[in-house]
């Protein structure tokens, strides 16, 4: 480890889910993943009766943040956020969601602060939120708004992107219903997720001339108006738009005849118009390796690209390929210049 290294923030997500258990196994695993150095902001004590019920031999350290580096060969450092909770894997309770909110923002206040490089956040039960007041569609929005707070006049414009070792996709619309999808596309949004993922592309994942495949909405990308306008009277003048720019970009191409492996030699990134289109494929060809990262905000956010697999939590089964993945790679976009 270096003398000046940062560690990794993570939150803990939903207490009841798998948040605690993937932190656990990783930390007790770390050597054989190769992971970075990292901490966990949550319940301490929760955190502890976790690992028991899964018989996991893990040694835990409450700590300040600049501690968790030389901490983290000896124990899985916690920075104590919020009141002690009751661990009951698979169990939703209200009571929780506000330490739930409480170690994302820990986390981006570290990262603020100097403390820490990255935010790796674990999955929470986003209606559970909602009961309680949680007043954004998920993480990705929220991170934005924070974001906003506290790096103001800095653009905060987040882009989910589900990153795999085969695949790396980008919806241009998120968390809305599908019936608001025609109405929500504009020529300027796809242009703007556009323009922010071909700049991360370069300056984070070192892509000189980024590829981006823009899928069409409509089956076969609308025939030429008969399926649909959209893809002609917005899609193809955000192509044009970008391609301007000088940014690279084809389209709008057919969803069903874009993912199947000769076709994604053409292309870096595919964005889709909505969420369904483009995560179906991206979590079908690497589900346990696929990562979630956040573009267009001032620091770097992963996170594994499941839920909280409720069914999975304290049994000590849960995979943690993908936990692990967003660790790694969250060390690489903080870190562009060791690798």
């Amino acid at each position: 480890m270096r003398s000046n290294q940062k560690p990794i923030a993570v939150s803990m997500g939903e207490p009841a889910g798998i948040g605690p258990d993937l932190a656990l196994i990783a930390w007790a695993n770390r050597k054989a993943l190769g992971l970075p150095p990292f901490y966990i902001r949550g319940d301490e004590a929760l955190l502890q009766e976790r690992a028991q019920k899964m018989g996991l031999n893990a040694r835990l350290r409450l700590v300040a943040q600049d501690e968790a580096v030389a901490t983290f060969t000896k124990a899985l450092p916690v920075v104590q956020t919020g009141p002690a909770l009751l661990d009951q894997p698979g169990v939703e309770a209200p009571e929780t969601a506000a330490s739930v909110v409480a170690a994302i923002e820990g986390c981006v206040d570290d990262i603020k602060s100097g403390h820490a490089c990255a935010l790796v956040t674990s999955p929470i039960n986003k209606a559970a939120l909602y009961r309680t007041g949680f007043a954004f569609p998920g993480h990705t929005e929220y991170l934005g708004s924070l974001a906003e707070m506290h790096w103001p006049g800095e653009p905060a414009k987040p882009v989910m992107m589900i990153a795999g070792p085969e695949l790396m996709v980008v919806p241009v619309t998120i968390h809305i219903p599908i019936r608001d999808v025609p109405t929500s596309l504009t020529t300027e949004l796809i242009v703007e997720t556009a323009e922010i993922t071909a700049r991360d592309l370069k300056t984070r994942f070192g892509y000189t001339s980024p590829r981006l495949a823009i899928c069409g909405l409509n089956p076969h990308a609308g025939e030429n108006g008969s399926m649909g306008t959209e893809d002609r009277d917005i899609i193809e003048p955000a192509i044009s738009r970008l391609r301007a720019m000088g940014i690279e970009a084809t389209g709008p191409h057919p969803a069903d005849t874009l993912f199947h492996p000769p076709a994604r030699q053409h292309y870096d990134c595919v964005l889709g118009m909505y969420h369904d289109q483009v995560l179906i494929p991206a979590k079908t060809i690497g589900f346990d390796e696929s990562v979630n990262v956040t573009l267009g905000l001032p620091f770097v956010r992963t996170s594994p690209d499941h839920g909280t697999a409720y069914n999975l939590a304290g049994t000590g089964t849960a995979r943690v390929d993908s936990f692990a993945a967003s660790l790694r790679m969250a060390d690489v976009l903080a870190n562009p210049e060791r690798f």
